[in-house]
Protein backbone atom coordinates (compact mmCIF):
# COMPACT_ATOMS: atom_id res chain seq x y z
CA UNK A 1 0.00 0.00 0.00
CA UNK A 2 2.89 2.15 1.10
CA UNK A 3 4.65 1.96 -2.77
CA UNK A 4 1.32 2.63 -4.22
CA UNK A 5 0.88 6.02 -2.12
CA UNK A 6 4.69 7.06 -2.68
CA UNK A 7 3.80 6.68 -6.12
CA UNK A 8 0.49 8.73 -6.26
CA UNK A 9 1.65 11.57 -4.22
CA UNK A 10 5.13 11.76 -6.36
CA UNK A 11 3.10 11.92 -8.88
CA UNK A 12 1.11 15.01 -7.86
CA UNK A 13 4.24 16.40 -6.26
CA UNK A 14 6.08 16.10 -9.73
CA UNK A 15 3.71 19.04 -11.54
CA UNK A 16 4.92 22.38 -10.77
CA UNK A 17 3.15 24.19 -8.25
CA UNK A 18 2.18 26.74 -9.92
CA UNK A 19 0.66 24.59 -12.73
CA UNK A 20 -1.05 22.91 -10.06
CA UNK A 21 -2.90 25.45 -8.78
CA UNK A 22 -3.58 27.11 -12.01
CA UNK A 23 -5.22 23.70 -13.34
CA UNK A 24 -6.99 22.97 -10.22
CA UNK A 25 -8.39 26.93 -10.46
CA UNK A 26 -9.57 26.45 -13.86
CA UNK A 27 -11.00 22.93 -13.35
CA UNK A 28 -13.47 23.86 -10.43
CA UNK A 29 -14.26 26.90 -13.01
CA UNK A 30 -15.46 24.47 -15.68
CA UNK A 31 -16.94 22.21 -13.26
CA UNK A 32 -19.25 25.01 -12.06
CA UNK A 33 -20.02 27.30 -14.78
CA UNK A 34 -20.64 24.47 -17.78
CA UNK A 35 -21.76 21.61 -16.09
CA UNK A 36 -18.62 19.26 -16.16
CA UNK A 37 -19.21 18.72 -12.49
CA UNK A 38 -21.79 16.06 -14.30
CA UNK A 39 -19.00 14.26 -15.40
CA UNK A 40 -15.98 15.01 -13.18
CA UNK A 41 -16.76 15.90 -9.58
CA UNK A 42 -15.22 19.01 -8.50
CA UNK A 43 -14.21 17.69 -5.27
CA UNK A 44 -12.46 15.21 -6.28
CA UNK A 45 -10.01 16.64 -8.21
CA UNK A 46 -9.52 19.08 -5.45
CA UNK A 47 -8.28 16.02 -3.50
CA UNK A 48 -6.24 14.61 -5.82
CA UNK A 49 -4.61 18.77 -6.21
CA UNK A 50 -4.49 18.70 -2.62
CA UNK A 51 -2.46 15.85 -1.71
CA UNK A 52 0.65 17.84 -3.13
CA UNK A 53 0.71 20.57 -1.12
CA UNK A 54 3.55 20.20 1.37
CA UNK A 55 3.57 24.04 3.06
CA UNK A 56 1.82 26.59 4.31
CA UNK A 57 2.10 28.77 1.57
CA UNK A 58 1.03 25.95 -0.93
CA UNK A 59 -2.12 25.34 1.66
CA UNK A 60 -2.96 28.72 0.73
CA UNK A 61 -2.41 29.07 -2.72
CA UNK A 62 -4.66 26.31 -2.94
CA UNK A 63 -7.23 27.21 -1.48
CA UNK A 64 -7.54 30.95 -2.76
CA UNK A 65 -7.39 29.08 -6.40
CA UNK A 66 -10.46 26.70 -5.46
CA UNK A 67 -12.30 29.85 -4.25
CA UNK A 68 -11.63 32.25 -7.11
CA UNK A 69 -12.12 29.19 -9.70
CA UNK A 70 -15.49 28.14 -7.97
CA UNK A 71 -16.62 31.53 -7.79
CA UNK A 72 -15.79 32.65 -11.60
CA UNK A 73 -17.44 29.27 -12.24
CA UNK A 74 -20.74 30.19 -10.46
CA UNK A 75 -20.69 33.87 -11.64
CA UNK A 76 -20.35 32.62 -15.18
CA UNK A 77 -23.30 30.05 -14.87
CA UNK A 78 -25.62 32.76 -13.48
CA UNK A 79 -24.82 35.01 -16.22
CA UNK A 80 -25.19 31.98 -19.05
CA UNK A 81 -28.62 31.50 -16.77
CA UNK A 82 -29.62 35.29 -17.53
CA UNK A 83 -28.41 34.86 -21.15
CA UNK A 84 -30.00 32.07 -22.31
CA UNK A 85 -32.54 30.96 -19.95
CA UNK A 86 -34.71 27.72 -20.76
CA UNK A 87 -32.31 27.52 -24.03
CA UNK A 88 -29.96 25.90 -21.99
CA UNK A 89 -32.50 23.20 -20.44
CA UNK A 90 -33.04 22.21 -24.04
CA UNK A 91 -29.16 21.62 -24.87
CA UNK A 92 -27.55 18.41 -25.12
CA UNK A 93 -25.83 18.96 -21.62
CA UNK A 94 -28.98 20.26 -20.55
CA UNK A 95 -30.78 17.10 -21.58
CA UNK A 96 -27.68 15.49 -18.99
CA UNK A 97 -29.13 16.94 -16.18
CA UNK A 98 -32.69 15.70 -16.87
CA UNK A 99 -35.74 17.83 -16.35
CA UNK A 100 -36.94 16.35 -13.16
CA UNK A 101 -33.46 18.10 -11.95
CA UNK A 102 -34.13 21.24 -13.19
CA UNK A 103 -37.85 21.50 -11.94
CA UNK A 104 -36.35 20.57 -8.46
CA UNK A 105 -33.53 23.43 -8.69
CA UNK A 106 -36.65 25.90 -10.01
CA UNK A 107 -38.50 24.93 -7.06
CA UNK A 108 -35.44 25.16 -4.28
CA UNK A 109 -34.46 28.84 -5.70
CA UNK A 110 -37.80 29.81 -5.51
CA UNK A 111 -38.93 28.62 -2.21
CA UNK A 112 -35.61 29.69 -0.39
CA UNK A 113 -33.62 32.09 -2.62
CA UNK A 114 -30.08 32.71 -1.22
CA UNK A 115 -29.82 29.48 1.05
CA UNK A 116 -30.73 27.19 -1.98
CA UNK A 117 -27.52 29.27 -3.57
CA UNK A 118 -26.00 28.44 -0.49
CA UNK A 119 -26.22 25.34 0.23
CA UNK A 120 -26.27 24.03 -3.43
CA UNK A 121 -22.66 24.71 -3.44
CA UNK A 122 -21.86 21.54 -0.99
CA UNK A 123 -24.17 19.24 -3.28
CA UNK A 124 -23.53 16.78 -6.70
CA UNK A 125 -25.17 18.08 -9.58
CA UNK A 126 -27.22 21.22 -8.03
CA UNK A 127 -23.85 23.11 -7.46
CA UNK A 128 -23.14 23.01 -11.37
CA UNK A 129 -26.93 23.85 -11.90
CA UNK A 130 -28.69 26.22 -8.72
CA UNK A 131 -25.62 29.06 -10.59
CA UNK A 132 -27.91 28.71 -14.30
CA UNK A 133 -31.50 28.56 -12.50
CA UNK A 134 -30.85 31.58 -10.38
CA UNK A 135 -29.57 33.33 -13.29
CA UNK A 136 -33.17 33.09 -15.03
CA UNK A 137 -34.81 34.32 -12.44
CA UNK A 138 -35.06 37.55 -10.37
CA UNK A 139 -32.10 37.21 -7.82
CA UNK A 140 -29.88 40.00 -8.03
CA UNK A 141 -25.79 39.06 -8.98
CA UNK A 142 -25.30 41.06 -5.94
CA UNK A 143 -27.34 38.77 -3.92
CA UNK A 144 -26.06 35.85 -5.50
CA UNK A 145 -23.12 36.64 -4.85
CA UNK A 146 -23.18 37.28 -1.12
CA UNK A 147 -24.73 33.86 -0.54
CA UNK A 148 -22.30 31.55 -2.64
CA UNK A 149 -19.02 33.72 -1.51
CA UNK A 150 -19.36 32.09 2.07
CA UNK A 151 -19.94 28.73 0.65
CA UNK A 152 -17.25 28.62 -1.73
CA UNK A 153 -14.70 29.74 1.08
CA UNK A 154 -16.10 26.66 3.50
CA UNK A 155 -16.25 24.36 0.50
CA UNK A 156 -12.41 25.20 -0.71
CA UNK A 157 -11.10 25.18 2.87
CA UNK A 158 -13.02 21.74 3.65
CA UNK A 159 -11.50 19.74 0.77
CA UNK A 160 -7.87 21.20 0.12
CA UNK A 161 -7.55 20.41 4.47
CA UNK A 162 -8.68 16.95 4.18
CA UNK A 163 -6.59 15.96 1.12
CA UNK A 164 -3.58 18.09 1.97
CA UNK A 165 -4.26 16.56 5.86
CA UNK A 166 -4.80 13.37 4.73
CA UNK A 167 -1.30 13.18 2.65
CA UNK A 168 0.19 15.09 5.19
CA UNK A 169 -0.18 12.67 7.74
CA UNK A 170 1.05 9.34 5.80
CA UNK A 171 4.48 11.38 5.01
CA UNK A 172 4.75 11.95 8.61
CA UNK A 173 4.15 8.22 9.86
CA UNK A 174 5.51 6.38 6.54
CA UNK A 175 8.86 5.93 7.61
CA UNK A 176 8.64 4.78 11.11
CA UNK A 177 4.94 2.76 10.35
CA UNK A 178 4.30 0.16 7.72
CA UNK A 179 0.82 0.64 7.91
CA UNK A 180 0.79 4.29 7.23
CA UNK A 181 -0.74 3.89 3.72
CA UNK A 182 -3.81 2.43 5.61
CA UNK A 183 -4.10 5.56 8.03
CA UNK A 184 -3.94 7.66 4.97
CA UNK A 185 -7.27 5.47 3.32
CA UNK A 186 -8.67 5.70 6.66
CA UNK A 187 -8.42 9.67 6.90
CA UNK A 188 -9.49 9.90 3.67
CA UNK A 189 -12.51 7.14 4.16
CA UNK A 190 -13.65 8.94 7.61
CA UNK A 191 -13.82 12.52 6.02
CA UNK A 192 -15.80 11.03 2.86
CA UNK A 193 -18.62 9.58 4.70
CA UNK A 194 -18.67 12.13 7.06
CA UNK A 195 -19.11 14.62 4.10
CA UNK A 196 -21.37 12.45 2.57
CA UNK A 197 -23.63 12.58 5.73
CA UNK A 198 -23.49 16.30 5.57
CA UNK A 199 -24.76 16.52 2.05
CA UNK A 200 -27.58 13.53 2.55
CA UNK A 201 -28.69 15.59 5.19
CA UNK A 202 -28.71 19.07 2.83
CA UNK A 203 -30.20 16.77 0.44
CA UNK A 204 -32.86 16.03 2.73
CA UNK A 205 -33.56 19.53 3.62
CA UNK A 206 -33.86 20.15 -0.47
CA UNK A 207 -36.18 17.30 -1.08
CA UNK A 208 -38.22 18.49 1.96
CA UNK A 209 -39.61 21.32 -0.27
CA UNK A 210 -41.14 19.09 -2.94
CA UNK A 211 -42.72 17.76 -0.08
CA UNK A 212 -43.98 21.08 0.99
CA UNK A 213 -45.36 22.03 -2.51
CA UNK A 214 -46.75 18.54 -3.02
CA UNK A 215 -49.30 18.99 0.26
CA UNK A 216 -49.79 22.66 -1.09
CA UNK A 217 -50.74 21.36 -4.47
CA UNK A 218 -53.26 18.34 -2.96
CA UNK A 219 -54.80 21.55 -0.58
CA UNK A 220 -55.50 23.78 -3.48
CA UNK A 221 -56.96 20.31 -5.69
CA UNK A 222 -59.23 20.05 -2.36
CA UNK A 223 -60.22 23.78 -2.26
CA UNK A 224 -61.07 23.96 -5.75
CA UNK A 225 -63.27 20.84 -5.41
CA UNK A 226 -66.60 21.46 -6.00
CA UNK A 227 -69.09 21.02 -3.28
Amino acid sequence: MNEVLDAILSWVEGVPPVWRVLVTGVAVLLETSILVGLVVPGDTIVLVSSTGVTTLAAYLFTVLAVVLGALAGESIGFSLGRLFGPRLRSSWLGRQVGEKRWAKADRFVQRRGGIAVFISRFLPVFHSVIPLTAGTTAMRYRSFMIWTTPACIIWAFLYVSIGSGAAGTYRELQTSFSSAGWVFIAIVTVSIVLVALIKNVLHRFADSQDVVDAVEQQVENVSEEPR
